[in-house]
């Protein structure tokens, strides 16, 4: 058991610091804007209570997964789940139903695509994309880190996009979609 204060400024400087990246986090996941002052602070309590009996070996981590765990129990008790909720869930790869061992391999295998597909792009494309979509940040945040306008920024962030589109989906390479990779080119269907 931790004494208050010093539970205190643990929290102050493990917890707290990250509270803009929580609540863009919640942003995103949550499609109520006005509730997500009120979530971010349910998740603060779970946090300090759980670290009044033993503080996490990594706090960032279990900040950002009471997050998703609190989203995942808001959801469930939803009446009416929307679709968006949903599609939101499988987006942030939250588990509520035991994974097969099938599914498992699938998404290792489509992972395994995605970080070779990633690998592939420039590495303005793969800065770009992992800044906006993997770390969160606003494009503007962004554009100042790397030190790039914000046009050029989203310039890279399309052409990475489309690439890892053609890339994982497509089975192509990041100048070749899938049709060419495959040998099956408009001359090569009707000729």
């Amino acid at each position: 058991m931790f004494i208050t204060s010093e539970l205190d400024r643990w929290f102050a400087r493990e917890i707290l610091a990250h509270e803009a990246a929580l609540t863009r986090y919640l942003q995103r996941a949550w499609q109520r804007a006005t509730d997500v002052p009120d979530l971010r602070q349910e998740i603060y309590v779970r946090v300090y209570e759980s670290a009044a009996k033993a503080l996490p070996s990594s706090p960032r981590a279990f900040l950002f997964q009471t997050a998703r765990n609190l989203i995942v129990d808001r959801v469930r008790r939803e009446r009416v789940v929307s679709i968006d909720y949903t599609q939101d869930l499988d987006a942030l790869n939250v588990l509520i139903d035991e994974i097969s061992p099938e599914q498992r391999l699938s998404a290792r295998q489509e992972l395994k695509r995605l970080s070779a597909a990633l690998d592939q792009l420039s590495d303005d494309c793969r800065n770009v994309i992992w800044l906006r979509r993997v770390e969160g940040l606003s494009q503007k945040e962004a554009a100042a880190r790397l030190r790039l306008p914000e046009g050029t920024l989203e310039s890279h962030l399309c052409r990475g996009i489309r690439a890892l589109m053609k890339m994982v989906l497509g089975g192509g390479t990041p100048d070749q979609p899938r049709a060419k990779a495959r040998g099956l080119d408009n001359e090569s269907q009707h000729g």
